[in-house]
């Protein structure tokens, strides 16, 4: 059993790694949550999701392994959030998570485990999105933020001298601010400066493939700026392979033109041999990286998980 939890969202799924052609979904719940109100209805929340994904397969939610794909910062060993001052689950601060859910689920607390949502995002794409198992595979997402995951040889890497701190793409500075503030949702529409408040990516998209030079050219600076920022770890990496995906991915036709420019400067070599691709699996990519990495677990493998904590 599966969950990924997000600022606003909880989509919890059985997930079967047997099935024909490697994985299938057998349920899937997906509910609005209030990531501003108590931990106790937070909590509530999401295992009332759980519940009914589980309870929609025919499973017992006492009886199975839970894998969470859990935003940070949080404590993925203890199952603790850090979210003081982040603007989400600032109530979930300090509280221990995966005691709270086994409550509600019924479960031994050391049957709830969790992962980096971003590198549970990369290792679905890797295992089970990709039609090639690359070697040394990278995702970046792309939405309210920005995500990355660094997959060697179908292991999350983290902290490495040839990642970013903490294996997070997001940490990386351009031109003197936060990446996030030249790539994500809200930059983008900042960039565009529509005076309709209510605009969003997609529909700036379609501007952008309308002929809007305006639209296109707020895509084509984020994504150079991304290129330019990430490029060099890519080469360091040894990537050979890059998903983009996230919420923003979807408009990739407006989004590639961009990121090629930016590699063609960062990483010339790389402009010519890396297999660039959005994502396949989209919103269902931590679901399957969640399950995957909950198999492989199940069978001794040993599997880092999540950055360590600064």
């Amino acid at each position: 059993m599966v969950v990924d939890v997000g600022g606003s969202h909880v989509t919890a799924a059985a997930v079967s790694t047997a099935a024909p052609g490697g994985a299938a979904l057998l349920s899937r719940i997906e509910r609005s949550v209030d990531s501003h109100a108590s931990s106790a209805v937070v909590l509530d929340s999401w295992a009332a999701a759980c519940v009914d994904a589980a309870e929609g397969a025919g499973i017992d939610p006492g009886g199975r392994d839970w894998g969470l794909a859990m935003p940070g910062p949080f404590d993925y060993d203890q199952g603790i959030g850090h979210y003081a001052r982040v603007g989400k689950f600032e109530r979930l601060a300090g509280v221990d998570i995966r005691s709270g859910l086994a409550d509600r689920l019924g479960v031994d607390p050391a049957r709830v485990r969790f992962v980096h949502d971003a590198g549970a995002y990369g290792i679905g794409e890797w295992r089970y999105g990709s039609p090639t198992r690359h070697a040394r595979f990278v995702c970046v997402t792309l939405g309210t933020g920005v995500g990355s995951a660094f997959v060697d040889d179908g292991a999350l890497v983290f902290d490495r001298a040839d990642v970013p701190p903490g294996g997070e793409v997001h940490r990386l500075p351009f031109d003197g601010r936060d990446l996030e503030d030249t790539i994500s949702t809200r930059a983008l529409l900042a960039r565009y400066a529509s005076p309709d408040p209510g605009l969003s990516v997609k529909e700036l998209a379609s501007r952008a493939r309308s002929g809007d030079e305006r639209a296109q050219g707020a895509f084509d600076t984020g994504m150079e700026a991304l290129a330019l920022a990430v490029g060099p770890w890519l080469a360091a990496f040894g990537a050979t392979a890059l998903v983009v995906g996230g919420s923003i991915s979807r408009s990739w036709d407006v989004l590639e033109r961009g990121f090629r420019t930016g590699l063609e400067t960062s990483a010339p070599e790389l402009a010519v041999t890396l297999d660039i691709a959005p994502s396949r699996l989209l919103a269902d990519a931590p679901l399957y990286g969640v399950a995957h990495l909950l198999e492989r677990s199940a069978a001794g493998a040993r599997c880092v998980t999540a950055p360590a904590l600064p």
